[in-house]
């Protein structure tokens, strides 16, 4: 089963601390070695980077774990191939355009007989189901609407789509336009909220500890999506199989 990390934040974060820990599960804690990738808005602007080489191993997840990228809203994903070849092409989180927008996708599942109707706008590039999902989300939200919706919008829309996928077999996923961060849970989904007052937190996969009260103001919140926890010590709230939520300025909506 893959691994998913998502964090939704209120002013821009780094999250060095929680990808050190996801890192681990690449190859070291855990067997998801078949690649790896993360996404960071910046404004407009996207921070792409994917790797075929286990995360634990990869010298640019090693960039990642010592440069503090700072986002609202960043997505991460660790691979364990059970659709396509391990290819560059085949690494989530997968990118997109759509509304003169960047999207940004990734799937811990496996869908079966899922091969939907793709119009040209929106085909696949390499050969997962994950990536036909995204592509059919993407077709069927600029069918719906025609021009960038709410988040609110955005969010009865995918509450409508989703069954369509999820039918398939496991779907959970993350997904973001810059403005929030959209999970869907089908089998393991867990988030906590971090806010004021901030605690000490200790990795579940790596012997490193954070005071997050020295790092942060009291007008911070951040929260983080994740498959299985990744501290010992912070309440984690788990999703409920068949659960949307949407995460907006660092707090589930």
């Amino acid at each position: 089963m893959c691994q998913l990390l998502g964090m939704n934040c209120n002013t821009p974060t780094d999250v060095t601390f929680s990808f050190a820990g996801f890192a681990q599960r690449g190859g070291r804690t855990d067997h998801h070695s078949d690649g790896w990738g993360i996404a960071f808005f910046e404004g407009l602007g996207l921070r792409h980077f994917v790797d075929h080489q286990p995360a634990c191993e990869s010298p640019v997840a090693d960039l990642i774990r010592r440069y503090p990228i700072k986002s609202r809203n960043v997505i991460a994903h660790i691979r364990k191939a059970t659709q396509g070849e391990i290819a560059l092409q085949n690494c989530h989180p997968f990118v997109r355009e759509l509304w003169g927008r960047y999207w940004v996708f990734a799937h811990n599942g496996d869908l079966q007989d899922f091969h939907p109707r793709l119009h040209a706008n929106f085909r696949p590039v390499g050969s997962t189901d994950s990536e036909r999902a995204f592509c059919w989300l993407m077709q069927e939200m600029w069918k719906s609407h025609a021009g960038v919706p709410s988040v609110k919008e955005l969010t009865l829309t995918l509450r409508e789509l989703v069954p369509s996928i999820a039918k398939h077999g496991r779907f959970n996923f993350l997904l973001s336009n810059g403005d929030a961060l959209w999970a869907h849970c089908s089998t393991n989904l867990y988030y906590t909220e971090r806010k004021h007052p901030f605690a000490h937190a200790q990795l579940t996969d790596d012997d490193l500890s954070i005071d997050f009260a020295q790092h942060t103001t009291p007008q911070d919140k951040v929260a983080v999506v994740v498959t299985a926890p990744l501290t010992v010590n912070e309440q984690w709230t788990q999703f409920q199989p068949g659960e949307l939520k949407v995460f907006v300025d660092g707090s589930a909506a």
